[in-house]
């Protein structure tokens, strides 16, 4: 994410509806996203599938980021490892507006427990500040046994209060 001047326009988020999967498809296809998350893209049926599975499971909070009106992302939180996860992603039309940092605060209200936790490859500095930006703080670097691909470094945030 770069620094940029333009506003990040009305940021709601909503419960997520059958169409914003295919949204949400088309912004993980991105290469550049992929390698700035180094989260794999997955191909349509694997997409929707777990989206399905995400959706049914009560224990799982996920909302929609609209911008102005617009699908711009989602906001996910799991239980993990016993711990409670928060992840988001944000197309990239939207980078550096201050949407991500907008849309989980407001994802904060809703998702209560604490402590919270977010792993972020270490290259994803806009993600770093995002968390920061929230109260997040830097607790551990390294390879996570979760992490999304073999072998990439992550850096764990924590939210205490």
């Amino acid at each position: 994410m770069s620094g940029s001047s333009r506003s990040p326009g009305d940021v709601r988020i909503r419960d997520v509806r059958d169409g914003d999967v295919e949204v949400f498809f088309e912004h993980q296809r991105d290469p550049g996203a992929v390698r700035m998350a180094a989260v794999p893209s997955r191909e349509w049926e694997a997409y929707a599938a777990h989206w399905r599975r995400l959706r049914a499971d009560d224990t799982v909070v996920k909302r929609t980021i609209l911008v102005d009106g617009q699908v711009a992302g989602n906001l996910v939180s799991w239980e993990q490892s016993g711990r409670r996860q928060v992840g988001y992603w944000v197309g990239r039309d939207h980078w550096g507006r201050g949407v991500a940092t907008r849309a989980l605060a407001l994802f904060l209200t809703h998702v209560r427990s604490r402590p919270l936790y977010a792993d972020v490859a270490v290259h994803n500095i806009g993600s770093m500040r995002v968390l920061e930006h929230c109260g997040f703080r830097r607790v551990d670097s390294g390879t996570s046994p979760s992490a999304p691909v073999d072998g990439v470094e992550e850096v764990t945030f924590v939210l205490e209060r």
